[in-house]
């Protein structure tokens, strides 16, 4: 079922909001009725509060490309995604569906803004347990405040936390029935490249979703982002369009690698002291000293970039707070990452559709073995991978 809330007059518009929140609300009850805590309800109660609210903004494009108070940009940007959206479909086997037919102006930043947290003396992260996404390792709330107030508490307790905005998220497909995941102008209105990988990266999540395993989730959506932009720039974008992102891929591409050598030194810090009772003086004097280098590192890093940009505010900002819980969430996207790729590149590089569902179906193979086999398995792909 699809609720349109782009026709009709006020009490129209009202009603089918109205009858949009009372189905969204049937479709939380199960979530609602697992909660036994005031703060579990607290905070169900402004995530489903918070997805209503963002659900109520979204139009069809086709409205916001008819509506003579759209800007001009606007409107190039909403057919450009249109085209990704087909694209999605045709060239990269991606699910045909209601998401990202429809279009929301947050008049915010960021759709949520998550919290993680790890122990000052190893980068697991704390995990939240959800009736749909199973266990996570980061919770989503859809205000700021909301955010840092659970940070704050995560702190007091002793945790090392990180509080970051997420410019899209998923559903999963589960909300398809009743319009789907909307573009928001969070993603859409930045670079070509960063719209498309969005898209890609949360209509993989439709495709398959590992309950309580984030780690694989999202290294192998970010897999299927990173080569399905590679495959739209090829064919759709222009020698600008693909030379700019070339250049910012580089620049992500080697901040990567400088935070995930960080990590691996941080790792192995913690394990040399695992036997101690605790967080010891000598382990916090090390971690303090590798802390160090990697800021060190990174500002040398920065100083053979471009001239500098509005996206190094985001770059100094994240080493500026980085701890372990920043560093945990990172290596999320990116540890299995490697693997999954050179998984794509035995069904044939992604050069087709029918290569895109090889890959799909190989990845739910790996899916259905136990969660330390279907990461062995990853891990031994790209070991094969850095031996050729």
């Amino acid at each position: 079922m699809r609720l349109s809330l782009g026709h009709g007059g006020a009490s129209a518009r009202a009603a089918r909001h109205r009858g949009q929140r009372a189905l969204l609300l049937l479709a939380f009850l199960p979530v609602l009725a697992g909660c036994s805590s005031l703060d579990g309800l607290g905070y169900y109660a402004q995530a489903v509060r918070g997805h209503l609210d963002l659900l109520a903004e979204a139009r069809p494009i086709d409205d916001w490309l008819s509506d003579p108070a759209s800007s001009e940009a606007l409107r190039d940007r909403l057919r450009l995604a249109q085209a990704m959206r087909a694209f999605a479909v045709d060239a990269l086997a991606l699910p045909d569906n209601a998401s990202y037919h429809r279009y929301a102006d947050l008049r915010r930043p960021y759709a949520v803004w998550n919290v993680v947290a790890a122990p000052a003396d190893a980068l697991t992260l704390k995990t939240w347990c959800f009736p749909v996404a199973g266990c996570v390792g980061y919770r989503g709330y859809f205000a700021e405040a909301d955010a840092r107030a659970e940070a704050a508490l995560l702190a007091r307790e002793g945790w090392e936390v990180d509080v970051y905005g997420v410019p899209a998220y998923s559903t999963l497909g589960r909300l398809n029935w009743i319009g789907g995941d909307p573009l928001l102008s969070t993603f859409a209105l930045g670079h070509e490249g960063d719209l498309a990988r969005l898209m890609f990266h949360e209509l993989a999540h439709q495709v398959l979703y590992v309950e309580g395993d984030t780690e694989f989730n999202e290294s192998f959506a970010s897999a299927v982002e990173r080569a399905g932009v590679a495959l739209w720039l090829d064919r759709h974008g222009n020698e600008v369009t693909r030379a700019s992102w070339a250049r910012t891929l580089r620049q992500r591409e080697a901040f990567a690698a400088l935070t995930r050598a960080t990590r691996q030194a941080l790792a192995a810090v913690y394990e040399q002291n695992r036997p101690d009772p605790g967080v010891n003086r000598s382990m916090i004097a090390i971690k303090m000293e590798v802390m160090a280098r990697f800021r060190a590192d990174y500002e040398a890093l920065k100083r053979g970039w471009p001239e500098p940009d509005a996206r190094w505010s985001g770059y100094d900002a994240w080493v500026a707070k980085a701890n372990n819980a920043s560093f945990g969430a990172l290596g999320a996207y990116d540890a299995l990452r490697p693997g999954f790729e050179v998984l794509l590149a035995r069904a044939g590089g992604g050069v087709t559709p029918a290569q895109w569902r090889s890959f799909y179906d190989a990845v739910r193979r790996l899916a259905a073995l136990p969660p330390g086999e279907r990461h062995a398995a990853l891990e031994a792909l790209a070991a094969t991978a850095k031996e050729r």
